[in-house]
């Protein structure tokens, strides 16, 4: 059985960050993010930054880590979108990124990684 991932931004906060650049409030399950939810994704986008890694390259790759998600769809509403989904789909992701995250507790540390576990 293979699964294929649609909405890894998770309705939006992955794809804007804990800070809308905007000003809007971020949403996560298609609801405003409660503020868990913002100081969580706050301090995976201070790990993605160390690494020089965008959020959203990194919400794009991480459900390929699990060996049942054959592809993920995050969707796009224009041409210039799907550009920018191909750029980051396809950004290099260094290995320590993921293991920073699960190091410090923002992803369990059961999930697969996509470079697998040192």
């Amino acid at each position: 059985m293979a699964l294929v991932i649609g909405g890894p931004y998770n309705s939006g906060i992955l794809a804007t960050g804990a800070h809308p650049a905007d000003g809007t409030v971020p949403y996560f399950n298609y609801a405003p993010a409660p503020p868990d939810i913002v100081a969580r994704v706050a301090a995976i986008e201070r790990v993605c930054a160390e690494f020089d890694v965008p959020l959203r390259a990194a919400a794009l790759q991480f459900p390929l880590g699990h060996p049942a998600v054959a592809s993920v769809i995050p969707g796009a509403r224009t041409i210039a979108e799907f550009d920018q989904n191909l750029v980051l789909a396809t950004r290099a992701v260094p290995p320590a990124l993921w293991q920073a995250l699960a190091d410090r507790g923002l992803i369990p540390p059961e999930a697969p990684l996509p470079h697998g576990r040192p």
